[in-house]
């Protein structure tokens, strides 16, 4: 496949960046050549290749959902700047 010059300056364009006239050649043959690596990636045979696994497919074991920490919550809290019924308070950044 073969990107046109015209395409790669309307992609600048939407993209809003410039672009100079070298850039645009080097940008140009190298997008031409990974499209070419993909197009002959589709000329594979992969029918004999069996399909890969999906972890999804598997079912996984769960742990009982269960409380394994302490509450630390007053430890934490005692060198906090500043605390208000049990909650974290912090400065008002938005009037």
């Amino acid at each position: 496949m073969i990107i046109k010059r015209e395409e790669i300056e309307k992609l600048a364009t939407l993209s809003r960046i410039s672009i100079d006239e070298k850039t645009i050649t080097d940008v140009t043959e190298r997008l031409s050549s990974v499209l070419d690596l993909v197009d002959q990636l589709k000329t594979a045979d992969t029918d004999s290749v069996e399909g890969i696994s999906r972890p999804f497919q598997v079912s996984q074991r769960l742990r009982e959902d269960e409380v394994t920490e302490t509450n630390q919550r007053d430890k934490f809290q005692a060198i906090a700047p500043a605390t208000d019924n049990g909650l974290f308070t912090v400065p008002k950044m938005i009037d």
